[in-house]
């Protein structure tokens, strides 16, 4: 045989293995033989579950699986998510025929919530399949139940409007699929305890935690080796909540943990942007024992190598000023030594949340933040927005000082930092006097 055909031969059997291997690939992923084992021939416009512990069950499974933040308190959807790829509008997912998804089996709502399968086409991972593929067969059962309850509600949703080409075509989530979606139930590790599993039940699986807090790659899948170590939410930052103690919360006590999911605040830190919706929506409602489960997970997580940052050192008369500045537009809720208001107003002081990606700190002074209101702390605390009164230089100087104080240490905030923001969230400039006044 001629080296020539040997070579022809040989590309062709790696073809067919690829071939074999990649037909083996998208079954795994598109399979949804788990759904089997629900109904598959009455709608949910014609269901309602007349099981009251179901829908009990059901409704403390949509807490956990924090539907209501993105699909809106009545869940006729219309919340919009920013992507890298273009904007979303969440779905209509109440009993209504025309405009949600009354017409869908229990089966057909399986498949869309564990396998990203909708009604009009392939879901976008926006729509965390990628962690509800954990939830269990039991949890399914009751939140289907649960939903038959949810007043119908006629509401048109365009979905993908705003996404770009050639992104706004679903068929090419299949390749997205195959590439990053492990298409597998949740299963329980026999060395770790109960509780520890119940943990990661709920950080993998419906709380999907790792959706937000892990970073992506430049198709938007998770990075493997960075697990709940910190991840960008376009004009947001969902920090690292792994073990390391300088940047994760390596040095919170499962108290203090179970606090912040439970009310929002653990007297240091507060709940501010997505993560206030997922507190108001969602963690508050979490039982004593899920909270405390979460915190066992969560303590055991890896550390990140994420280095305590060096530190930025201001010239003397910039650092004087900001100072004065600090005290003028700060100080009377955050305290002149950077204390905070236990529960309401965060501390600046050793809080090594703030001392890292200043993302979450450059948007709440642009465009103001909000405390999530729950039941524990009726007073959620606002913050007023200061793109109004200081310019790019004047708030990158604030930002320093509180980054640099009360034995902080943060690396720099440049201009173009805040510049930058200020572009993308749409906040205004520092208003002007009139010439001539």
């Amino acid at each position: 045989m001629s080296k020539k055909k040997t070579i022809t031969l040989t590309l062709a059997a790696l073809a067919v293995l690829v071939g074999i291997g990649a037909s083996g690939r998208m079954w795994m992923v598109m399979d949804s033989s788990r759904s089997a084992v629900a109904d598959d021939s009455v709608r949910l416009a014609d269901f309602r579950s007349q099981d009251r512990q179901a829908i009990k069950r059901g409704e403390y499974v949509m807490r956990l699986s924090d539907c209501a933040a993105c699909h809106q308190p009545d869940f006729s959807g219309g919340y919009k998510i920013d992507t890298p790829f273009g904007a979303l509008l969440t779905s209509n997912i109440t009993p209504d025929s025309a405009t949600g998804i009354g017409e869908m089996t229990e089966r057909d709502f399986f498949n869309a919530v564990r396998q990203g399968r909708g009604e009009h086409g392939l879901l976008y991972p926006a729509m965390p399949y990628t962690a509800y593929t954990k939830i269990s067969d039991d949890e399914m059962h009751d939140l289907w139940a649960y939903m038959s309850t949810v007043p119908a509600v006629q509401r048109e949703i365009d979905e993908n409007a705003g996404m770009n080409f050639p992104y706004n075509i679903r068929l090419a989530m299949a390749g997205w699929n195959m590439l990053f979606f492990d298409n597998s139930s949740f299963s329980a590790e026999n060395a770790q305890s109960g509780e520890w599993n119940r943990g990661k039940y709920i950080v993998d699986g419906p709380a999907h935690c790792s959706v937000c807090h892990t970073a992506r790659n430049l198709l938007g899948g998770e990075v493997s080796d960075g697990y709940l170590q910190g991840g960008s939410l376009g004009n947001w930052y969902a920090p690292d909540i792994s073990s390391n103690p300088h940047s994760g919360i390596g040095n919170w006590s499962d108290e203090q943990i179970a606090d912040y999911l439970k009310s929002g605040s653990n007297g240091e830190s507060v709940a501010a942007g997505p993560m206030a919706e997922a507190v108001e929506h969602s963690t508050q409602y979490f039982t004593s024992d899920d909270l405390h489960a979460i915190a066992t997970y969560l303590r055991g997580v890896p550390a990140s190598a994420t280095p305590a940052s060096s530190g930025y050192a201001m010239a003397a008369s910039r650092r004087e000023q900001a100072a004065l500045s600090y005290e003028v537009n700060c100080s009377a809720c955050h305290g002149l030594q950077g204390e905070g208001i236990k529960g309401m107003v965060p501390a600046f002081a050793g809080n090594n949340a703030m001392q890292h990606d200043p993302t979450n700190m450059i948007h709440a002074m642009l465009r103001g933040a909000r405390a999530p209101h729950t039941e524990e702390r009726q007073t959620a605390a606002g913050m007023p927005a200061f793109d109004w009164k200081m310019n790019d230089q004047q708030m990158a100087d604030i930002l320093n000082y509180v980054r640099n104080s009360w034995g902080n240490k943060g690396n720099e905030v440049t201009p173009d930092n805040v510049a930058a923001m200020r572009k993308q969230t749409g906040a205004g400039d520092k208003l002007k006097t009139p010439v001539g006044q």
